[in-house]
C-alpha cells in the first residue's frame, strides 16, 4: 500500500507540473511592450506591428504597445532597451542584421550581447528601384553609370552599415566601382526612404521588397533587381546573378527580450512569439509582405546572432566601411 500511495504521490505530482507546464505555455500577457528602433513605416515597424498583431490574435498578449525609438541603425533604440527593459519579461525589441552591421560598423557601448535572443523570424530579398520618371531603364543602365562615375549615382536605404548599404558596396566591388567614392544616403526610417526616392532625391533606392511592392505594384516606382538567389514567387524581377552580378544578400530580422532574464521568462516569451507565428494573422503577413519564415528560438538562434556579427564584420571590412 505504501508503495501504491508513493507511485501515486509521484504520479500526481507529474500531473501537477505537467498543469503548470501547460498553463504557462499557454499564459497570456496583460500588456506587452514592443520597442523598434526605427522610426514608422520601415520592415522593422512592419515586423513588429504584425507580430503583436498577431500574438493579440493567437491570444498570448491582450494589449500591446508600440514604442519607435530610430536612428544610428538600431543602437539608440538598443541602448535604450539596455538600460530600461533589464528583468522584464513583457518586452520585446526588433533587430536583425541591420543592427549587426550599425554595431560592426558605429562599435557602440551596447550590443546584442547584451540582451536576449528570443527568435529569428523572416528573412527578405531585397529589391533596388527607381522612380518611374527616372532615366534608368534597366538595372545595366543604372550600373553602367555607376562604374564610370560612382559619386554621381546616389542610393537611398537604411542606415550605414545595414543589408542596404552592404549590398550597394557589394555591387560597387563586383563591378570594379570605387567604394570609397559610394554615394549612399541612409534613412532612419522605411516612409523617410520611400519620400525620398520617389521624389527623385535619391537615383535609386534599397530596401525589403515589401516595402516597396505597392508603389512597384501601381506604378510609381521601377524594379531593376532583386538580391536573392531566386526571383519572388509571382514577382517578374529579375535577381542580381541573371544580369550578371555575382552577389546575393537577403536580410532578416527577429525579437530580442531584455538583459537578465530568468529561464522561466524567456521560456514565456520565446513560447507567447512562437504562438503567434502559428496564427493566420501572421502566415497572412508573411504571404501579404513576401517574407520567408526563417523561425529559430532557444541557442540556435543565439549562436545565429554570434556568427552573423562575424560574418558582416568581416564584408564591412573587406568592402572598405570598417577599418581593418
Amino acid at each position: 500500500m505504501s508503495y501504491m500511495r508513493s507511485l501515486f504521490a509521484r504520479l500526481g505530482a507529474a500531473l501537477g507540473a505537467l498543469a503548470v507546464s501547460v498553463a504557462c505555455s499557454a499564459q497570456t500577457i496583460d500588456t506587452l511592450k514592443i520597442l523598434i528602433p526605427a522610426n514608422p513605416g520601415g520592415g522593422w515597424d512592419q515586423t513588429g506591428r504584425s507580430l503583436g498583431a498577431a500574438m493579440q490574435s493567437a491570444g498570448v498578449a491582450k494589449n500591446v504597445q508600440y514604442d519607435n525609438r530610430g536612428g544610428a541603425g538600431g543602437t539608440i533604440g538598443l541602448a535604450q532597451f539596455v538600460n530600461a527593459a533589464k528583468g522584464d519579461g513583457k518586452t520585446l525589441m526588433v533587430g536583425g542584421l541591420v543592427m549587426v552591421g550599425a554595431i560592426e560598423l558605429q562599435r557602440p557601448p551596447v550590443n546584442l550581447s547584451m540582451v536576449t535572443p528570443i527568435a529569428r523570424l523572416t528573412a527578405e530579398t531585397n529589391v533596388i528601384v527607381v522612380p518611374a520618371s527616372s532615366k534608368f531603364k534597366s538595372l545595366k543602365e543604372l550600373v553602367a553609370q555607376f562604374k564610370a562615375n560612382p559619386a554621381s549615382v546616389s542610393w537611398g536605404g537604411g542606415s550605414a552599415g545595414g543589408i542596404d548599404h552592404i549590398l550597394v558596396a557589394l555591387i560597387a566591388k563586383e563591378i570594379g566601382a570605387e567604394v570609397a567614392k559610394l554615394n549612399y544616403v541612409p534613412f532612419k526610417g522605411g516612409g523617410e526612404a520611400l519620400q525620398s526616392i520617389l521624389g527623385g532625391h535619391v537615383s535609386a533606392g534599397v530596401s525589403g521588397y515589401g516595402e516597396f511592392a505597392e508603389h512597384i505594384k501601381s506604378g510609381k516606382l521601377r524594379a531593376l533587381a532583386v538580391s536573392g538567389a531566386q526571383r519572388i514567387a509571382g514577382v517578374d524581377i529579375a535577381t542580381l546573378k541573371e544580369q550578371g552580378i555575382n552577389v546575393e544578400v537577403a536580410n532578416w530580422r527577429g525579437v530580442f527580450g531584455g538583459p537578465g532574464l530568468s529561464d522561466a521568462q524567456r521560456q514565456a516569451l520565446t513560447s507567447a512569439v512562437v504562438e503567434a507565428t502559428k496564427s493566420a494573422a501572421w502566415q497572412d503577413t508573411l504571404k501579404r509582405m513576401d517574407w520567408t519564415s526563417v523561425l529559430q528560438v532557444d541557442q540556435p538562434f543565439k549562436q545565429y546572432v554570434e556568427a552573423e556579427s562575424q560574418r558582416v564584420g568581416a564584408v564591412l571590412r573587406e568592402v572598405g566601411l570598417v577599418k581593418r
